[in-house]
């Protein structure tokens, strides 16, 4: 038989670990619903305009050549829309973003300093500037760099990935301005928002692909709906 005092603590102990284990599904629970939001978002289109520098620097270096309207650009290749204008201007295009200073001196898209500093402050969200290198590397991944120490801080060089391949990147969503991102990875975890840009605002897309028309649009929406669908998937 057992004695009533042994009983008792008994009695405390087993309430003592059910409280435990009610705390520890508690902590469980609550580290599900404050999953952390990891958002990559894309530089040359998103962050810096590259279009405008671009067509700034062609027109300054051949004034003689024809030239296309940011409202005529259709399809994320300038080189090759320069190519169909006239036979010979794919080199002289490509000639603009591989010279010197070309990265540095992208102008920032309206907002986005802004908006990626204000997205960078909210509460369970990781933010990296996810961008690909130009091929021809001499001065472009520099570039980069001080371009993102110069707008977005020195803080905000430990949140760069440079990728010639964003499906290898683990994110929960990819803000970035080409229609069609491919590569190893058939299935990226992350889920693509087309951010507008003067190349893609005539395509109509597929469901459930979604659009940042800019970043004066209702930005932080987007990325309330991810964190819902993430808790309420128990992703």
């Amino acid at each position: 038989m057992i004695s009533a005092p042994n009983l008792l603590r008994r009695g405390c102990s087993l309430a003592t670990t059910g409280l435990r284990r009610g705390t520890t599904a508690a902590n469980s629970f609550s580290a599900a619903m404050t999953r952390r939001l990891r958002v990559l978002v894309d530089m040359d289109g998103v962050l810096a305009d590259f279009e405008g520098g671009f067509l700034k620097k062609y027109q300054s270096r051949y004034p003689g050549e024809p030239f296309i309207e940011l409202e005529d650009r259709r399809g994320f290749w300038v080189s090759e829309q320069y190519e169909n204008r006239k036979p010979g201007l794919r080199e002289k295009a490509i000639s603009i973003w591989e010279a010197k200073d070309f990265f540095l001196d992208l102008d920032p898209i309206e907002g986005a300093v802004e908006a990626v500093k204000e997205m960078a402050r909210l509460s369970n969200t990781d933010v990296f500037i996810c961008t690909s290198p130009i091929k021809r590397y001499e001065y472009c991944p520099y570039e980069k760099y001080a371009w993102v120490e110069k707008h977005l801080g020195h803080e905000f060089l430990e949140q760069i990935v440079l990728t010639r391949d964003k499906t290898v990147v683990s994110a929960d969503l990819l803000i970035d301005d080409r229609p069609d991102i491919t590569g190893a990875e058939l299935n990226p975890t992350w889920e693509h928002i087309l951010f507008t840009a003067c190349h893609n605002k005539q395509l109509l897309l597929p469901l459930p692909t979604r659009r940042l028309p800019s970043w004066n649009h209702d930005w932080k929406g987007i990325l309330e709906r991810k964190r819902s669908e993430l808790n309420s998937s128990g992703q």
